[in-house]
């Protein structure tokens, strides 16, 4: 047990740039890849990581500085800091939840697979980190490892049904066959988007809305390519955040930073993303050819992170718009309750409404529109699952002291599927079963939708229909 905990640890300290690659590589060697082929395949990978992972820091290092500065300005007095997801990740590993996340999950994955209750197989080992911090935050509320890992074990269900429920929609959209997203920062908010489209479509006017980058750059021209988009958004928020706050010159120079900051981000994450995804199709291909030789009737998904479709012009411009509109809403519901500071996260609010995206087809005006109703229960959820992750963190000597400040991060704080288990856990230790059978139920259904649906296809083929 001390060798697999030992190795765990390895894996998750190497970082995604680093292990994914040597995976990867093994991987496409197994599923019948030339070694040369799959070690080329790897070495993309990680390199499409590093250079998604340059550009997000790059928005990063701007959008934090912008955020604060907005924040300052309007006088908020939210006393819980958001820190940003790595923090988090980097406390879910340090816990005997992260050391056995990797063979508990890529474990269940397999069993599922075998048994015929997903098609998706996670590769995104980094990425485990999310069902073990739910199994973190149950193991606060009910003081139990076992009923932690129940409440890991239950999330990772979930987001194994999330992939495969909403896998033709991702691929349709991002023309990115063979691949799903199991991916526990935008499922959930993919899972939403689909009722919240419909009742979209049902509203008169609004439903006539067509905002997707093709119509806007169709419109608008020059202005609407999206380093022209990322140019004026940076603008925007840049004026709110900056203009007044010091001397004209050196308001301006801040403002101009980080407009042309965000141009860069627009420009070249798309770039970043297509070297990354030019490493995974190879693999993809491979997994499909190895199914379909050995289990004719079967589909096989390869679950990836949001990263391969963070780089769209509609996720960009979405995650941009939400920037403000997120500190609006922290501002503007404090005197309900919120106490969330949203800062270091807002860069990452393109990962939260990758998946959106598909399922609204690009409409950015629906994707900014489903993210910010989300948004509204999202950040009273991360007020109240901030002093379970406070407690993470001390436990784990991740960060700093926790008696100096309660701490967040919003992306996983505010996600609706990491509250849902610490939630049921604090009503008594059965509800965690309660929800570990939900999770089961929902992903039996979504089976049993797609083999319906390779039946039909195979009658159809066969001329039986």
């Amino acid at each position: 047990m001390e060798t697999i905990v030992g190795v765990a640890h390895y894996i998750t300290d190497l970082g995604a740039a680093i292990a994914l690659p040597v995976i990867i590589t093994l991987f496409g060697w197994f599923l019948g890849l030339p070694f040369s082929k799959a070690f080329r395949a790897g070495l993309t990978i990680g390199i499409g990581f590093i250079g998604v992972g340059l550009v997000i820091t790059l928005m990063s290092d701007q959008v934090s500085p912008a955020a604060q500065s907005m924040a300052g300005r309007f006088g908020v007095g939210l006393d819980i800091v958001d820190v940003g997801w790595p923090y988090m990740g980097a406390a879910a590993y340090a816990t005997l939840y992260g050391a056995a996340i990797i063979p508990l999950v890529a474990g269940m994955n397999l069993l599922y697979l075998a048994l015929g209750l997903t098609r998706t197989f996670n590769i995104d080992l980094w990425n485990y980190w999310t069902s073990a911090f739910v199994g973190a935050l149950v193991g606060e509320v009910t003081g139990s490892f076992v009923w932690g890992l129940v409440g890991a074990a239950a999330h990772m269900t979930l987001m194994l049904a999330l992939a495969d429920l909403t896998a033709p929609i991702f691929q349709k959209y991002f023309e990115l066959p063979g691949l799903s997203l199991a991916h526990g920062t935008s499922s959930p908010y993919g899972l939403f988007a689909i009722p919240l489209n419909w009742l979209f479509d049902r509203i008169p006017g609004f439903n006539k809305l067509d905002a997707t980058p093709e119509t806007i750059q169709k419109r608008l021209g020059m202005i609407g390519e999206p380093m022209i988009m990322g140019l004026f958004l940076g603008l925007f928020i840049g004026t709110l955040s900056f203009a007044g706050t010091s001397t004209p010159p050196d308001d301006v120079k801040k403002i101009l930073t980080l407009a042309i900051s965000m141009a860069a981000v627009m420009h070249l994450l798309p770039q970043m993303v297509g070297v990354l995804v030019g490493g995974l199709l190879p693999i993809s291909e491979a997994a499909q050819a190895f199914v379909k030789k050995r289990f004719p009737s079967r589909t096989l998904y390869i679950g990836v992170d949001s990263a391969v479709a963070v780089g769209h012009p509609a996720v960009i411009a979405s995650g941009l718009l939400l920037i403000p509109i997120t500190l609006a809403l922290a501002i503007a519901l404090e005197p309900l309750g919120n106490r969330v500071l949203p800062l270091v996260d807002l860069a990452a609010t393109p990962f939260i409404v990758a998946l959106m995206v598909a399922v609204f087809r690009g409409n950015i005006i629906r994707t900014v529109a489903g993210a910010t109703i989300l948004l509204v229960p999202g950040l009273f959820m991360a007020t109240w699952v901030a002093p379970l992750c406070t407690a993470v963190a001390a436990d784990t000597h991740v960060g700093t002291d926790s008696s100096a400040a309660t701490v967040i991060s919003l992306t996983p704080g505010a996600n609706p599927a990491n509250w849902f288990y610490p939630a049921l856990a604090s009503l008594g230790d059965w509800w965690v079963v309660a929800g570990a059978v939900l999770s089961f139920s929902a992903l039996a259904i979504v089976a049993a939708r797609d083999k319906h649906g390779e039946h039909t296809n195979a009658n159809s083929q066969a001329g039986l229909d």
